[in-house]
């Protein structure tokens, strides 16, 4: 991967993550290793990987220079982060700033319109796609979240915790608790092994067959699959102890497929996890949590709706994340986002703001706009 002549963006900064509850980082010392072997400089911020058990001795063994504040990081030609920008992170966007990150613009306009506002350069993790469709680095923090979406459900099924009062496995003579997942994708897939795994009894639904049949060949009708469509959402959830939400529209708000009447129908103290509320939520009743307040109770059942589910496990999430972006991290520094646009159509799909417009047509769309052709 060494790059024999000068990168495009020379040094990049690895701020603190200032979002509720967030101990993952962007980079870890490894991710340093491979951008010095390009000439890129990496700077980050004092104690940025404590939280996910990297100490600042690990990246200064890497190469890295440790930052004292958070403007030290975002001073950098290019700034690596794992949330969206916060409101006080606003100040540190500009014109010739390249930040790269997850964004989930049409949940948060409010960050669209301060990158749109500085004229920042913006390549969302979200919305790098690659031709056949694969979301690589959503993937495995998708795959996380789905992971641990039956073990909250499973916690705050609890009585003690607001719920039911339901084993996920139940016992010998007794039912083990009704799981539903809506979506069959990454999220909806791990959730459903996970679950499987915890002997409940689980049901996927999508409206993907072809996903569904492959659910159904490797667990060997050990996880029920139906067709998606109103009826059986409607039927399955009303007699669910736990509903999982998992369904993605790539760039776009999530759509609603559970309405508040049908959440009012729901078994009282049931457990929803809606996984997608970063992405605005499938579930009409949810609004995003914390890791410090996870859940809510409307209509007499349980919601968790934490936005930044992988953050409860920084150790894993920022290593199975590093992995994913990492090869993507070195392309855009060492080229430029638009260099690297050029040569790598995953990485087109990624940018979402260049030069005060939109870049990437479904993320537009989701807000209203109209997006341009920024690499022409």
């Amino acid at each position: 991967m060494t790059n024999a002549t000068a990168p495009a963006i020379s040094s990049v900064g690895v701020p603190k993550e200032v979002k509720t509850a967030e101990h993952r980082v962007a980079m870890t010392p490894d991710g340093v290793r491979e951008l010095a072997r390009g000439g890129v400089s990496v700077f980050v911020e004092d104690g940025a990987g404590v939280g996910a058990s990297i100490m600042n001795a690990d990246y200064e063994a890497a190469g890295a220079t440790i930052v004292a504040t958070a403007a030290d990081a975002w001073s950098q030609e290019m700034v690596v982060k794992v949330k969206e920008p916060k409101a006080e992170e606003f100040q540190y966007l500009r014109e010739d700033l390249t930040l790269f990150t997850y964004l989930h613009l049409a949940a948060y306009p409010a960050v669209a319109d301060a990158l749109l506002a500085a004229k920042t350069t913006s390549v969302a993790y979200e919305t790098v796609q690659t031709a056949d469709g694969g979301l690589p680095l959503l993937a495995p923090m998708s795959e996380v979240a789905g992971r641990l979406a039956p073990q909250m459900g499973a916690h705050f099924l609890e009585r003690h915790k607001g719920g039911r009062g339901v084993l996920m496995g139940g016992v010998p003579g007794v039912s083990p608790a009704k799981v539903v997942v809506l979506g069959a994708g990454n999220v909806g897939w791990s959730s459903a092994v996970i679950a499987a795994g915890m002997e409940a009894e689980v049901t996927v639904l999508d409206k993907n067959l072809e996903r569904l049949r492959y659910v159904d060949q490797i667990h060997k009708g050990r996880i029920s699959t139906l067709a998606s469509n109103q009826g059986s959402i409607e039927r399955t959830v009303m007699e669910a102890d736990l509903v999982i939400g998992a369904v993605l529209v790539a760039g776009g708000r999530a759509p609603v497929v559970v309405t508040e009447d049908l959440v009012k129908q729901m078994k009282p103290r049931a457990v929803i996890v809606d996984v997608a509320v970063d992405q605005g939520g499938c579930i009409a009743t949810t609004r995003e949590t914390t890791h410090e307040d996870p859940v809510y109770e409307m209509h007499g059942v349980v919601h968790y709706a934490v936005g930044n589910m992988p953050g409860a496990v920084p150790h894993t999430s920022t290593y199975a994340l590093t992995n994913a972006t990492l090869p993507y991290q070195y392309e855009v520094a060492v080229y430029g986002a638009l260099g690297a646009a050029r040569r790598n159509p995953a990485i087109e799909h990624g940018l979402n703001t260049v030069n005060g417009s939109h870049a990437n047509a479904i993320v537009a769309a989701s807000l209203g706009a109209t997006a341009v052709d920024v690499i022409a």
